[in-house]
C-alpha cells in the first residue's frame, strides 16, 4: 500500500472534501482524486460514495479512516521522540477515556497525578459515552475509563472495575437565584428552579428518592448529561445545580455559586475501569494511590 495515497485520503476525510484538502497540501483536486482511486484500487472496495454534489465515507473508508488516525498519529509521534531523544527518550503514551457525566474537575484532578511521574508521560484523553469507551477499552485503544458507575450489565466486555473513591453531594446556586431562595435548606429547594443530570448518569437516582423522601418538588428546568453544562447554566443563574462536595470549592469558584447545602444520602461514586484486573500501567498505578490518599481520603 502506498502511504502517500492514504495520507491523501486522510487529509479529505478530515476536512470533508477534496478541494479543502487541495488547499491544505497544495495539490489539485484531481490529482488527490486520482491518488484516492489508486488507493481504492490497491484495497479493492470504495472509500467513498457520491451523495448529490458531495462525497461520504463508505463504510469501509470509516475504517480505513480510523486506522489513518491511529497511523499518522503516531507518526506524529515518533517524529516528536526523536527530536526530543536528548531530552529523554520516548514518552509514556496514556490513553484515557472519561465518561461525559463525570465533572471535568474529578477528572482533572484524578489524571493529573500521572503528569508526575518521573517518566515523561504523553496523555491522549478522550470524553464520551461510557459504553462507547469501554468498546474502544476492550479494543485495545485506550489504557484507563474513568467513569461515574461501574460497568453496565447491558455492556459486554472483558475488563475490570476498580473503585476509586466516593464524595457526598452538595448543592449551589448563584447571583439573584441564591439570594431568592427562602428558607433553611433542604426546604429552600421546595419549588425553586433545578438542574438535574438525565436518568442515564447514575446520580439521578438517588437524587430523586432523596427528594421524594424529603417531600420536595424542586420545578426542573432543565436535565443534561454533561455535569459541566449543567454547572454553567447555573453559573448563568438559570437553576440549582448539584455537584460532588469533595470539589465544593472549586466549583463555588469557577462558576461563581455558593454551596447551599449538602447531604451524605446521595453519594457519587468514581471508578477506573481497565483490561487489567491486577492494575501495572504506572500512570493507572499512580491515579488510583493518588485518589485514595489525596482526593477521596476524607470521604
Amino acid at each position: 500500500m502506498n502511504y502517500k495515497h492514504l495520507y491523501y485520503f486522510w487529509w479529505v476525510a478530515k476536512l470533508g472534501g477534496v478541494v479543502k484538502a487541495g488547499e491544505q497540501l497544495h495539490i489539485t483536486p484531481h490529482t488527490i482524486s486520482g491518488q484516492i482511486g489508486l488507493l481504492e484500487d490497491d484495497l479493492g472496495t470504495p472509500l467513498y460514495a457520491k451523495r448529490g454534489r458531495n462525497i461520504e465515507l463508505t463504510d469501509a473508508g470509516k475504517l480505513a479512516f480510523g486506522y489513518a488516525q491511529d497511523i499518522f498519529a503516531l507518526g506524529s509521534e515518533l517524529e516528536e521522540s526523536v527530536r526530543n531523544y536528548e531530552a529523554g527518550g520516548r514518552p509514556i503514551e496514556f490513553r484515557v477515556g472519561v465518561a461525559d457525566a463525570v465533572p471535568k474537575t474529578i477528572a482533572c484532578r484524578l489524571i493529573e497525578p500521572a503528569t508526575r511521574l518521573p517518566e515523561s508521560v504523553r496523555i491522549v484523553c478522550r470524553e464520551w459515552k461510557l459504553d462507547s469507551l469501554l468498546v474502544e477499552l476492550a479494543a485495545h485503544r485506550l489504557d484507563l475509563v474513568i467513569a461515574g458507575a461501574p460497568i453496565p450489565p447491558s455492556v459486554s466486555v472483558r475488563a475490570y472495575n476498580h473503585r476509586l473513591g466516593e464524595s457526598e453531594t452538595s448543592f449551589f446556586a448563584a447571583g439573584r437565584l441564591l439570594k431568592s431562595l427562602k428558607g433553611k435548606f433542604p426546604a429552600c429547594l421546595n419549588g425553586a428552579p433545578m438542574l438535574v443530570p438525565t436518568v442515564d448518569v447514575a446520580v439521578r437516582s438517588p437524587l430523586d428518592r432523596w427528594f421524594e423522601k424529603n417531600k420536595l418538588r424542586p420545578s426542573v428546568v432543565g436535565e443534561f448529561d454533561d455535569s459541566a453544562l449543567m454547572k454553567a447554566f447555573g453559573k448563568r443563574e438559570m437553576g440549582v445545580f448539584i455537584g460532588p462536595t469533595v470539589i465544593e470549592s472549586e466549583i463555588e469558584t469557577q462558576y461563581g455559586a455558593k454551596a447551599i447545602g449538602r447531604t451524605k444520602e446521595i453519594v457519587e461514586e468514581f471508578f477506573a475501569i481497565s483490561v487489567e484486573r491486577r492494575v501495572s500501567h504506572p500512570c493507572v498505578v499512580a491515579i488510583a494511590e493518588a485518589s485514595r490518599n489525596q482526593l477521596f481520603s476524607a470521604h
